[in-house]
């Protein structure tokens, strides 16, 4: 009887109503993406390296000349911190370890190589730098920051918690025992002339960075969250000098930053975003994979729920109470359910989500700390 009817519409209002089919279908799949957007749940995934061991000594000399370097994983050209547009100049960065050091190599593309900061501690990122950023246990508290220019210049200094959350920053931090050294292929501060870029290979010794994870240990066959930042201006010459340039009122033009795992906002201090260096116990040379574990879209999950949690309170002067008022059901992005449990208590609030994959339980505060239980023990 259905088909008899259906049968019996005029064709041009079975056409509205197919085209009314189709728009509905369009406007649910665009709400459903906006909503996972907004999650950070269709975001990209922060990328990964393979970090081997070095079968060599090395020689700090920003050249990488060993064969370790030549055979370690060659990062992915670095992007706009936002993610969205590919930088003027190259930047690839190669890592290594040992069981006294950890090693980074970063090879920049610049025709003009240029520094001026010669104070150790200073803010070096007003020239055009590389920098480094490490948080070894993930939980976004307690990370390094490292920064150096052309001229072998570092700053290096350790945040209790980022920005956002008012933590301290303890500049006097150093990391003893480091060793740098910057190569410039080309010539560095002159302008008559057109460079092909300048290169750094940094050690940094595991008994200082080992600091703020939960082991001494070297991490062999784990995982750190990493990332790597360059920060390059546009350059004006006065009285034959490189300095940052002006616009006509005198004030400096904003800087350009690019990244290895991208952001997705102007911050290098948002470390949940940062990327996955996976220390393998196979030499430089071999061959190993990486693959992020499930559980770590739960983290990214969680950090989605930190932020929609922080703008209710910007918004509402009080936090949620309830994950409704949120957002709806808490999905990873192939739609698995994840069971979540919202936990106000007198200074805050805990978020807890039990992992499907694991049986773990994580837990994130209102400060943005990140925690895993295993098995129900701390």
């Amino acid at each position: 009887m259905l088909a008899i009817i259906w049968q019996r519409i005029p064709g041009y209002i079975f056409a509205y109503l197919y085209m009314l089919t189709i728009l509905k279908r369009i406007f649910f799949g665009f709400q459903l993406l906006v909503q996972l957007t907004a999650l950070g749940q269709y975001s990209d995934p922060p990328r990964s390296i393979v970090v081997y061991k070095s079968v060599d000594t090395i020689v700090v000399d920003g050249l990488a000349n060993e064969s370790s370097w030549k055979n370690a994983e060659v990062s992915d050209d670095f992007i706009d911190i936002e993610g969205m547009k590919v930088p003027t100049y190259k930047t690839n960065v190669r890592m290594l370890w040992d069981e006294e050091y950890l090693y980074f190599f970063a090879d920049l593309e610049e025709p003009h190589v240029w520094a001026d900061i010669t104070e150790r501690d200073a803010v070096i990122f007003y020239n055009n730098d590389f920098e480094i950023f490490i948080d070894p246990d993930g939980d976004t508290h307690n990370y390094y920051e490292f920064e150096m220019n052309a001229l072998n210049t570092v700053w290096d200094l350790l945040l209790v918690k980022p920005y956002r959350e008012n933590g301290p920053v303890v500049d006097s931090w150093d990391i003893l025992g480091i060793k740098t050294a910057v190569h410039v292929n080309g010539t560095l501060n002159d302008p008559n002339d057109v460079d092909q870029g300048w290169s750094v290979e940094i050690a940094m010794p595991w008994s200082v960075l080992t600091e703020a994870s939960r082991s001494n240990d070297v991490p062999e066959g784990q995982f750190w969250r990493i990332n790597f930042s360059r920060v390059n201006w546009d350059f004006q010459l006065e009285n034959g000098k490189y300095g940052r340039k002006k616009n006509e009122e005198g004030k400096y033009l904003p800087e350009y930053n690019w990244v290895w795992s991208p952001q997705g906002v102007i911050n290098m201090h948002e470390p949940e975003h940062w990327g996955y260096a996976y220390f393998s116990p196979m030499v430089s040379g071999k061959k190993d994979s990486f693959t992020i574990p499930r559980d770590e879209e739960i983290r990214w999950l969680l950090y989605s729920y930190y932020r929609k949690q922080k703008s209710y309170r910007a918004k509402h002067g009080t936090f949620a109470d309830s994950l409704k008022l949120l957002w709806s059901e808490p999905k990873l992005s192939d739609g698995t359910l994840i069971k979540m449990q919202l936990e106000l208590h007198g200074t805050g609030w805990n978020l807890f989500a039990l992992s499907p994959f694991t049986g773990n339980t994580y837990t994130i505060r209102e400060d943005g700390k990140y925690q895993l239980t295993k098995n129900g023990k701390k």
